[in-house]
This record gives C-alpha cells, sequence and structure tokens, in this order.
C-alpha cells in the first residue's frame, strides 16, 4: 500500500498536469467513470470547476469548486496513472477519467472513490492523526494518543487515527534510526523520543516526496561510503531494517529480525534496538 509520501506526490502531479483548470478555474473537459462504479458522482462535479489536490496521510482529496471532493484511497491495488500525454481509449477498468487541456489521469483499482461533501470531508478529517508532510499538523495531538497507549510503539505508528501516512516502510525505519525497541509500549515512550520520532519523520517523508522513494540510510551507510552493493527491492531505495530480514544490520552487523504484527511484517535490529 502507498505510504503518504507517494500520495502527496500524485497530489502535486495532478495540480501540475491540470494547471490550465486550476488557474482559469474551470471544469475539466471530461470527468466520467466508464467502468460505471462511480458514474453518478462523475456527473455531479463534471461541470464543476477544479479546485485542486491535497493529501492527508494516505488519502487524496481531488477538488470540485468550493464543497465537492472525491475522495481516492488507493489501497493495495489501487493506481492513479497522471499523464501530461492526451488522453487514449480506456483500456481495463478505469474507476475515473479526467481529461483537461493538458493530459489526463485514470483511476483504476482503488479501494476508495467516494463524492465528499463540507460534512463527510471533515468528518474524516477527525479520525485522521496528524500527517508529518502537512505544515498545520499537530504532533501533541498523536502524542496525547501514545503517551496513554498500552499498545507497542509499533502498532501505534501504523494507527491511520494516531499517525497518517506512515506505512509500513517508514515505520521500521523511523525506530531503527532512534534506537526504540519496536515492542515497547506507547505509554513507556518519552516525550522526547516522540519529539525525535516526529522530526525525522517529517524530514524522512519530506525527502520521499521529494524523490519519490524511501532512502534513509544516513551519509556513512550509504553504498558508496561502506562500498557495498546497492540494495535490490521492487520498493527501492537504501534502507536499514525494512526487508533486510536475516541480513547484516549495517551499523552493528546484528541480523535483522523479523515477526508478524496485525498481519504486517515487522523488521528491527535486536542489536541497535534494545529492549529499554
Amino acid at each position: 500500500m502507498p505510504e503518504g509520501h507517494v500520495i502527496h506526490r500524485l497530489a502535486a502531479k495532478l495540480d501540475t498536469v491540470f494547471t490550465a483548470e486550476l488557474d482559469s478555474a474551470s471544469p475539466f473537459s471530461e470527468v466520467r467513470s466508464p467502468q460505471g462504479r462511480f458514474d453518478a458522482g462523475a456527473k455531479i462535479v463534471a461541470d464543476l470547476p477544479y479546485s485542486g489536490s491535497e493529501a492527508h496521510g494516505k488519502h487524496l482529496f481531488v477538488g470540485f469548486g468550493d464543497e465537492r471532493w472525491i475522495h481516492v484511497h488507493l489501497g493495495l491495488y489501487g493506481k492513479f496513472f497522471v499523464s501530461p500525454e492526451p488522453a487514449g481509449p480506456v483500456i481495463g477498468q478505469v474507476r475515473l477519467r479526467l481529461v483537461g487541456k493538458s493530459g489526463h489521469a485514470d483511476l483504476r483499482g482503488a479501494s476508495a472513490c467516494d463524492l465528499y461533501g463540507p460534512d463527510e470531508r471533515a468528518a474524516m478529517l477527525r479520525r485522521l492523526g496528524p500527517d508529518p508532510l502537512r505544515a498545520d499538523a499537530d504532533p501533541d495531538k498523536a502524542w496525547r494518543k501514545i503517551s496513554a497507549s498500552p499498545l507497542t510503539i509499533a502498532e501505534l505508528l501504523m494507527e491511520q487515527s494516531v499517525l497518517s501516512g506512515v506505512g509500513n516502510v517508514y515505520r521500521a525505519e523511523v525506530l531503527f534510526r532512534a534506537g526504540i525497541d519496536p515492542y515497547r509500549k506507547g505509554r513507556d515512550l518519552t516525550r522526547e523520543e516522540w519529539d525525535g520520532i516526529w522530526a525525522d519523520l517529517v524530514v524522512l517523508m519530506a525527502e520521499g516526496t521529494r524523490i519519490g522513494r524511501i532512502d534513509t540510510v544516513r551519509p556513512e551507510h550509504t553504498p558508496e561510503a561502506m562500498g557495498r552493493p546497492p540494495r535490490k527491492d521492487d520498493h527501492g531505495g537504501e534502507v536499514y531494517a525494512y526487508r533486510r530480514s536475516g541480513q547484516p544490520c549495517l551499523v552493528c552487523g546484528t541480523p535483522i529480525a523479523t515477526a508478524g504484527v496485525r498481519d504486517r511484517n515487522l523488521f528491527w535490529c535486536p542489536g541497535c534496538q534494545k529492549v529499554a
């Protein structure tokens, strides 16, 4: 499932490709649901001007007029293909097609594609925790939940009601970089530790948004600095723990451990992330 930096990049790309619509407050030349599952919603917004896209965690909001948004959650299989090229024939199961003066976008396979008004959007945002990539984020909101919780910090970082946009990769990496045992309970975390986690997420996720991949290793642990081969993985990026089970830690040499937590794999270094 895409983590928050991917959704922020997607929102920015939509605004870039559809700049003409955004600048002139004009409607798209085409808004429809070739697949038919979003047909009613597409018809409602088809004549409204495009008002820009924004991300909150893993949720994308595509704005129309002052009070309508198409809410998209890609889930595990969703793809939102955005291109500056002219739209060609519809291929496959396209839930939503947007066509503008300078490009087009096709949404496929998303777990959610719904039309929201102000009340629905506000209700969704109330359910979400702060997003480290948003300037209006309040880390204290997350801290209040974390500091009172008997759940592990590994579980809490993946709870979107606690913290928005963090997925399995950023969870593993930020805890490694902080030297925190993933099984530490939230209520046992210190405020200083939480502030460090938040600050690191802000930097790491902003860099992920900029370059389009997750790189978390410090300069002294890059392949060039260590004289090691670059990481080979479908997810790309140089990381300390994520999907490196059994491989030696880049810092201390201890084999990276893995375990299942709530149907997701957790990765950590028992040497660097010792029990407090």
